[in-house]
């Protein structure tokens, strides 16, 4: 903003110009510190699995005694949050409800509820104000808690100074991969899967005994990923390594069903992770609108407090399974998960597959056992060393009553008990703190057998610091510990892609002989032969006519060439079943062609064999022939541009069979005209080819029109065929140009 300056003797204020800032100052001093506070402080999780919102909030919770006391409301805790967590109420709220039992986001909830929370498979099921609903920690999160007080890990002031919060919790097993989590930063983001937490327990305990591990051996541990909604997982072995190895990929799942005979309705029970029933409900509703799901008559959401539940009532005679195949085809019913491993570490992102975060997270972990360790042996060292003092007092307790008595001064005590009995002043104020009935033999004693206790306590202490295997050991046994207190059944099984019988459309496709018509005007009707014989007579828009005829069945291919060079591919199947007097379908409309475009060539085309070819005549009289096979893509493409050339306006397209050339008549807007065979025209490989010169024009003159039929349109044709190109037209006979001048009218 530009500064202001003095005024001018007139009064008026008068602005310095602003100095303008370069943009990669710009960047550097204003952009980058809020990408890498979104990177590190917001959106991607660190190690221990957890992004600092569920840190702060888990933190929280924990110090407000909510681990092993009764719940209370939400409102306080999301309140005491916002000492460590300085956001609003509703993100805090928000957060917390996805880590609710209620909410069902998590294979192993880590906040124990009541109320309502909402349903993470539903969009609609809104979750109750916090002062409604109550938590507390689940006692799973015991584990993800354990040795925080043992100084684990590493503390920080919070944002005002006032209170200390964990860097990152001491979790006893490797959350982030039990815990599903995705976040979006700049630049980055990161999409965590769910494994089961048995399944993890067990390769990170064999991680542990062979750090050298295969990713192979370790997928047979480690099989797949196992999601919270459950649902059937299609497994792909080299699909799922991918993932496994790199941490990236996407996890295909389907819903998982039950056929309820007796009602004849098919109930959905479990859907894929990354979608909502809401979703699903919409889509079976727009194709059920389209006519493309006649085999149903009613579809509902019947979520109650029993669990999941959509159920699709169908018609008699429906196969549930080839019906569920179709919708897996359709709707989000298969739905595929996007994995991307991206995690924190050391405050720095990386993308890691999971053998890759299995040894990040175990040295980690060793390094929280080693400082818990570390603690311990403080702890027990400095007992050691008061209760060594007191067994130098055992020698002689009425000397060290004698010397606290004849202390004239209260801060002689410690140094004349020092003095007396030759121990340190730790020692000496212990024994001056022992009350005085504790001052007897069975006491001391008592104490004093707890230092050969102590003695050996150290010496395990430091023999499991001395040695990483011991250390390593130690987080085995805790990992064996958890998997047989929390281990769970796999929710989502397994089935592998091979075993899955793909929906074809063609094969749940009623197939029958019909009429295809398209006219000058781009309508289509598709009329079945027994429609036909009631009624053969076409109801046409004014001025229109027929163009093309074809007899096929339903499950035919289709090709459309418009005058735009654009050429689209569509099924029988696609268009409804029309009569002869309705006027059919708008090709352009049902198509999706581009505003103005219109056919001009129709044809069943099953497939694209070689020496057969397209013909195309333009304007400026010229044309060539195109193989079909240049139309083959690698993909099926509904539409493929540059069809033919754009040189010249086309005049018409025709189809030349393999070995059957045939002859066309070429006619130019001044009644002049030329028969030549298709053999005539080169054979271009190139589609947009702007072929070669066929009837020689004079200025102002083009092409009008080209006939494979002329032999029903002119009286004698004789003398306008032509064996070389390019040719001069003959001017039509009387009798043909007044012919031609009657159709025209």
């Amino acid at each position: 903003m530009a500064k202001k300056s003095a005024k001018k003797e007139t009064g008026e204020i008068v602005y310095a110009p602003s100095r303008p800032q370069p943009i990669t100052e710009t960047i550097e001093k204003n952009y980058m510190p809020y990408v890498m506070t979104v990177i590190l402080s917001r959106a991607i999780p660190e190690i221990d699995g957890l992004k600092p919102s569920h840190r702060k909030l888990l933190y929280t919770m924990y110090k407000m005694g909510l681990l092993n006391g009764n719940r209370t409301k939400s409102a306080n805790v999301v309140g005491q949050t916002m000492k460590l967590h300085p956001h609003g109420d509703a993100a805090i709220y928000e957060t917390m409800v996805r880590l609710t039992r209620g909410n069902e986001t998590l294979l192993h909830p880590l906040v124990d509820s009541k109320g309502s929370f909402g349903k993470q498979y539903s969009s609609d099921m809104k979750y109750a104000a916090s002062r409604y609903t109550e938590v507390k920690l689940d006692s799973f999160c015991a584990e993800l808690f354990r040795g925080i007080d043992k100084d684990a890990v590493d503390f920080v002031d919070n944002y005002d100074g006032t209170l200390k919060e964990p860097v990152l919790l001491p979790t006893t097993f490797p959350n982030v991969l039990v815990t599903p989590n995705s976040g979006i930063a700049v630049g980055m983001a990161s999409n965590i899967c769910s494994y089961n937490l048995g399944e993890i327990c067990d390769g990170t305990i064999a991680m542990l005994k062979n750090p050298r591990i295969t990713a192979e051996k370790l997928m047979e541990i480690i099989k797949a990923p196992d999601f919270p909604g459950g649902g059937d997982i299609i497994y792909n072995a080299e699909d799922m390594l991918n993932v496994f190895t790199t941490g990236q990929g996407s996890v295909k799942i389907r819903a998982r069903y039950v056929y309820n005979k007796h009602e004849n309705c098919i109930d959905i029970v479990q859907i894929p992770y990354s979608t909502t029933i809401e979703t699903i409900l919409n889509k079976i509703a727009e194709l059920y609108k389209l006519g493309k799901l006649k085999e149903i008559t009613d579809f509902r959401d019947e979520i109650d407090l029993s669990g999941f539940k959509l159920t699709i009532d169908l018609r008699r005679g429906v196969d549930p399974d080839k019906l569920m195949q179709k919708l897996f085809k359709l709707t989000a019913l298969e739905d595929s998960f996007k994995c991307n491993f991206n995690v924190l570490v050391d405050a720095v992102p990386r993308t890691m597959g999971v053998p890759e975060i299995l040894s990040e997270w175990i040295r980690f972990r060793m390094g929280c056992v080693r400082r818990e360790l570390a603690y311990d042996l403080k702890k027990k060292e400095e007992k050691l060393h008061l209760l060594l003092g007191l067994g130098k007092i055992l020698l002689d307790i009425d000397k060290a009553i004698r010397i606290v008595r004849n202390t004239e001064k209260e801060s002689d005590v410690v140094p004349n008990l020092m003095k007396g009995f030759g121990i340190d002043e730790i020692q000496a104020e212990y024994i001056a703190e022992i009350k005085l009935r504790y001052l007897n033999r069975e006491y001391i004693l008592n104490r004093i057998e707890e230092i050969s206790e102590l003695e050996n306590e150290i010496a395990a202490i430091k023999e499991i610091l001395g040695d990483d295997l011991k250390v390593k050991a130690l987080i085995a046994k805790q990992l064996a510990d958890i998997k047989k207190k929390y281990g769970k059944p796999r929710k989502s099984y397994i089935i592998h892609s091979d075993d899955i019988e793909e929906y074809k459309e063609e094969e749940n496709i009623e197939n029958y002989n019909v009429r295809l018509y398209m006219t000058n005007e781009g309508y289509f009707k598709k009329i079945t032969l027994q429609s036909l014989r009631g009624n053969d007579e076409q109801k046409l828009k004014d001025g229109d006519f027929i163009t093309f005829t074809a007899d096929t069945d339903n499950l035919a291919e289709l090709i459309f060439i418009t005058d735009k060079c654009q050429l689209y591919r569509a099924k029988v199947c696609d268009f409804d079943t029309t009569k002869a007097s309705a006027m059919g379908d708008f090709i352009p409309v049902k198509l999706g062609m581009d505003s103005g475009e219109k056919p001009i060539f129709m044809r069943v085309q099953p497939s694209y064999p070689e020496k057969e070819n397209f013909v195309f005549i333009f304007e400026n009289g010229k044309g060539v022939r195109v193989p079909v096979t240049a139309y083959v893509t690698k993909a099926v493409r509904r539409k493929l541009v540059g069809a033919y050339s754009d040189a010249s306006p086309i005049v018409a397209v025709l189809y030349e069979k393999e070995k059957e050339p045939f002859e066309i008549m070429l006619l130019s807007n001044v009644d002049r005209a030329i028969v030549i065979k298709t053999s005539l025209i080169p054979i271009k490989t190139t589609r947009t080819s702007a072929g070669v010169q066929l009837m020689v024009l004079k200025k102002d003159q083009k092409l009008v029109a080209a006939y494979d039929d002329f032999a029903t349109r002119f009286e004698e044709t004789k003398g306008y065929r032509k064996i070389k190109i390019p040719a001069p037209g003959i001017l039509l006979s009387e009798k043909d140009i007044t012919k031609q001048q009657l159709r025209i009218e």
